[in-house]
């Protein structure tokens, strides 16, 4: 159901499904986490890439999945929603820059996955959407993360109304970052995450990510002496140090 390839510092976790259209159920949703879990302190890996095979990224839960719920106890679905949310939630707190590659369509779950990656690449023929409400379910779990990432109007307009954006309409949400023709978009994710391998520092990168996460929804105070705290932290890094000597002896760093 999911495939992992790392290369060059890049790891590339690919969708499995094409038949299903890489709709999710308990057991995809477990090898994804598993993945991440495995890449989290991998030095391998400074990167990961999620992309999909067949025409759609993710097309949400699977039907079948779907129907097994409705026959599952309270504290049965508890315990799946708990699992759902750890995915959602380790994606989240990544310490590794994450990137989503998306072809065709990317609803419900497949547009949590999406959400929750720093950053988000499409083709035109993508398409977007939180579809649960139309089905009598809500998007109980990314409705967290979404709103801090495109705000709480726009937020309320994607989860409360189920519709379907297009790319273009997606970008001026800010949901994703850029649109690459179908044809060049596995060259340029490459090619993006190739550049990062080398011009940025996992260690900065690992800061810097917890950092954004820990000061969210803060009172001002708080944000400040919490960037204090890491601006001190990062002072002592390897990387910082190397970076420092490597700007005052006017030296080009070249990351690995």
């Amino acid at each position: 159901m999911i495939l992992l390839d790392i290369k060059n510092k890049i790891a590339t976790i690919t969708l499995n499904r094409p038949e299903k259209r890489n709709a999710l159920d308990d057991k995809m949703a477990k090898q994804l986490l598993g993945h991440l879990e495995s890449l989290k302190n991998n030095p391998d890996c400074k990167i990961v890439i999620i992309k999909a095979n067949g025409e759609a990224f993710c097309a949400g839960a699977d039907l079948e999945y779907l129907k097994k719920l409705q026959n599952n106890s309270y504290e049965e679905n508890l315990e799946d929603s708990m699992a759902l949310m750890q995915l959602f939630q380790t994606l989240n707190s990544f310490p590794k820059i994450t990137i989503a590659q998306v072809q065709g369509a990317a609803f419900a779950g497949g547009c949590g996955l999406a959400t929750l990656c720093d950053f988000v690449f499409a083709t035109p023929e993508a398409k977007f959407a939180y579809t649960e409400v139309k089905i009598g379910f809500i998007p109980a779990i990314v409705s967290v993360f979404l709103g801090p990432k495109i705000g709480s109007n726009k937020a309320k307009e994607m989860l409360l109304t189920g519709a379907i954006y297009s790319a273009e309409n997606t970008l001026k949400l800010n949901l994703i970052n850029q649109i690459f023709d179908k044809e060049l978009i596995e060259s340029q994710v490459l090619q993006f995450a190739e550049n990062l391998v080398e011009s940025v520092s996992y260690q900065s990168v690992a800061l810097t990510k917890q950092l954004l996460l820990e000061i969210d929804n803060k009172p001002l105070k708080e944000q400040l002496e919490l960037a204090a705290q890491f601006n001190a932290k990062a002072r002592a890094t390897e990387d910082c140090k190397q970076g420092i000597a490597a700007f005052l002896n006017k030296e080009k760093i070249k990351w690995n």
